[in-house]
């Protein structure tokens, strides 16, 4: 059976002669770096995989299937109190466990029900608002303020901003170049 634990080391059995294969999360790291998932999106499924094989008793996920699946993400909504949000994302990281991980695409995986996000009415600030909000950022040395404004003004994500290098930003050509964007995407 395959360990959930996190090790650094390499996985070898003490005879020294054969490696033993990757332990779980450790092939589910492997391939999601494989796909150019985000860090955040790694660091959520590896998370949500350790919770369901320690939810069921540290059983390795081939032993289970739709009841276990089911029976754990029931749990999530009764127990844990999870938003809709949080239960299809935990649902996305086992379906990424069971079909990209270990090659398993089973019927049940298209038969388990995804919970009905709530509606929400977007809330739209004024242009007035937005200036007062801005200028009321403007901490020590305007660090905050400026990061708002750039956010604001261009649509980037908080983490594409932050990712942001001085050779990112061409001023010549009014661009800037967001690296390791969501979705990859480059330009603004």
């Amino acid at each position: 059976m395959n360990s959930i634990h996190d090790t650094t080391k390499p996985a070898v059995k003490p005879s020294g002669d054969h490696p033993r294969p990757a332990r779980l999360l450790d092939q589910v790291r492997e391939r999601i770096r494989y796909k150019h998932y985000s860090i955040r999106t790694e660091q959520a499924y590896v998370y949500w995989v350790r919770l369901f094989v320690r939810h069921q008793g540290l059983r390795h996920p081939c032993e289970m299937g739709a009841a276990e699946v089911e029976n754990f993400l029931r749990w999530l909504v009764s127990e844990r109190a999870v938003a809709p949000s949080t239960h299809t994302q935990a649902l996305s990281a086992l379906l990424f466990l069971y079909r990209e991980v270990l090659g398993m695409n089973l019927p049940w995986m298209t038969e388990i029900g995804r919970p009905k996000q709530r509606e929400r009415v977007p809330a739209v600030l004024s242009r007035g608002e937005v200036a007062r909000l801005l200028a009321a950022m403007d901490g020590v040395e305007g660090v905050e303020g400026d990061l708002a404004r750039l956010l604001y003004g261009t649509g980037m994500r908080l983490m594409e901003a932050l990712r942001l290098r001085v050779k990112d930003v061409g001023f010549e050509r009014n661009e800037i170049t967001v690296r390791e964007g969501k979705g990859e995407r480059t330009g603004a």
